[in-house]
C-alpha cells in the first residue's frame, strides 16, 4: 500500500485515473483506501435547474449521482441521497456565494464549489473546489496555452466548539498541469501535484465561514510559492544548465 502510494504521488495529475484504476485491480482489499487517499483531476457538470456548473468530486457522490451544491438536487436524479442538515446546508450557501467571489478575484474565473456535512466526531467537515481552466480554448480570461488546469481541493475538518474556540484541520491538494506548444520552443509539458496540512485552534466570534476562508487563502499563498519554487524553478535550472544561453542574453520563460 506505502509503495501504491509513493507511486502515485509521482504520476502525472492527467494519468492518475489510470494509474488508479490499475493499483485497485492489483491490491483489491486496499480498494477503499485508495479511494479516500488519492485526488483524481476535478470534473465540471451542468445544474440543469439553475443552469449553473458544480464540481463533481467523492465529496458530493452518492451512488452514481452527484449533489449540486447550488439547487441541492442529485444528478442523475437520485430520491434517497444523502443531504446536509437544514443548519449546515445554510452556511453551505452562504460559502458558495462567497468562494464564488474569492475564485473570480484570485483565479479571473473558474468553477468552484463548496460542500458541507455533518462528521462522526460531532463537529462537521467542508470541501472547498477549484477548477481552473488555462487553454486557449476555455472560456476564461488569460488563456494562453495549448492545454492547462488547474485543480485545487481544500478538505477543513471542524472539530466541536470548546469556550469559544473550534480546532481546525485543513488538508490541501493542488494540481496543475500545462502544455504549451510552440515554434521557438517545441512542446513543453509540466505537470504534477502537492499536499500540505495546516491545523489550528482559532475563536469563533466572526464565525467558521470567515476562519476557514483565511486558512485557505494563507494555504494557497504557500501552495503557489512551493508549485514556483519546485516545479518552475527546478524546469529553469534544468533548461539552464543543458541549454545555456549565450552570454548577455537572459532567459525569460512564459
Amino acid at each position: 500500500m506505502e509503495a501504491a502510494m509513493d507511486l502515485m504521488r509521482r504520476i502525472s495529475p492527467k494519468e492518475s485515473e489510470t494509474a488508479l484504476s490499475a493499483l485497485m485491480s492489483l491490491i483489491p482489499h486496499h480498494s477503499a483506501d485508495l479511494l479516500s487517499q488519492v485526488d483524481l483531476p476535478l470534473q465540471v457538470c451542468m445544474d440543469n435547474v439553475l443552469m449553473k456548473e458544480f464540481i463533481l468530486c467523492e465529496y458530493n457522490r452518492d451512488a452514481d449521482s452527484y449533489r449540486s451544491p447550488w439547487s441541492n438536487v442529485y444528478f442523475p436524479p437520485l430520491e434517497d441521497g444523502t443531504l446536509p442538515s437544514n443548519q449546515l446546508r445554510k452556511l453551505e450557501i452562504e460559502a458558495n456565494e462567497v468562494f464564488t467571489v474569492y475564485c473570480e478575484q484570485y483565479y479571473e474565473g473558474g468553477v468552484s464549489s463548496v460542500y458541507i456535512w455533518d462528521d462522526d466526531s460531532q463537529g462537521f467537515v467542508a470541501c472547498f473546489l477549484i477548477k481552473k481552466d488555462g487553454s486557449r480554448t476555455a472560456d476564461g480570461k488569460r488563456g494562453y496555452l495549448q492545454e492547462g488546469s488547474w485543480d485545487a481541493i481544500h478538505v477543513i475538518e471542524v472539530g466541536l466548539e470548546e469556550e469559544g474556540r473550534a480546532h481546525y484541520c485543513l488538508t490541501s491538494t493542488v494540481m496543475l498541469s500545462l502544455t504549451t506548444e510552440n515554434k521557438s520552443s517545441g512542446t513543453f509539458n509540466l505537470s504534477g501535484s502537492i499536499r500540505r496540512q495546516m491545523t489550528l485552534d482559532l475563536p469563533i466570534a466572526e464565525g467558521h465561514l470567515c476562519n476557514m476562508g483565511k486558512m485557505i487563502e494563507e494555504m494557497e499563498g504557500k501552495l503557489r510559492n512551493s508549485l514556483d519554487q519546485v516545479y518552475f524553478g527546478k524546469t529553469r535550472e534544468m533548461v539552464c544548465t543543458l541549454r545555456p544561453p549565450p552570454e548577455g542574453v537572459q532567459l525569460r520563460l512564459p
